[in-house]
């Protein structure tokens, strides 16, 4: 049985090129080129029909190392916690007040992106600190 070696993420929202593009600013990711035949992603998605027009956009870690993440229009809002998120791993190896001074600035940052700050988690005898936040619709996540 052979494993899996590639994966993507896939979001439910809205508005899925501009859930996508505020991903590709949080981790540095980017949008692929357009299809074959396609000069920009625009003109791929006025070739839809259209009920498809802006209904899927992705983005890509440039250097192929993290997973596609992928962007789907659902009629339905948000209404529950996620029961999976992402842990942006800002803080990786830091400790203390230096760990907690890295994650207070890249939580400025995706702020600054229209993310929204949930609530600081400092750090006990089990964890480091952490900071839950929520992307432009709404999607959970950590700083970590």
């Amino acid at each position: 049985m052979s494993s899996i070696k590639q994966f993507q993420v896939t979001f439910d929202c809205a508005e899925p090129e501009r859930v996508a593009r505020f991903w590709c600013e949080v981790l540095g990711y980017v949008v692929p080129p357009p299809p074959e035949g396609f000069a920009t992603w625009d003109e791929f998605d006025r070739s839809l029909p259209p009920e498809r027009q802006g209904s899927a956009f992705a983005c890509s870690d440039p250097s192929g190392v993290g997973p596609r993440l992928y962007f789907q229009r659902v009629p339905e809002g948000r209404v529950v916690k996620n029961r999976v998120h992402l842990d942006v791993r800002v803080g990786t190896g830091l400790v203390g007040e230096e760990r907690l001074a890295t994650l207070e600035a890249e939580c400025a940052r995706l702020v600054a992106l229209g993310a929204t700050q949930v609530q600081l988690l400092l750090a006990d005898e089990h964890n480091e600190s952490c900071i839950a936040m929520q992307d432009i619709e709404g999607n959970e996540f950590c700083l970590d």
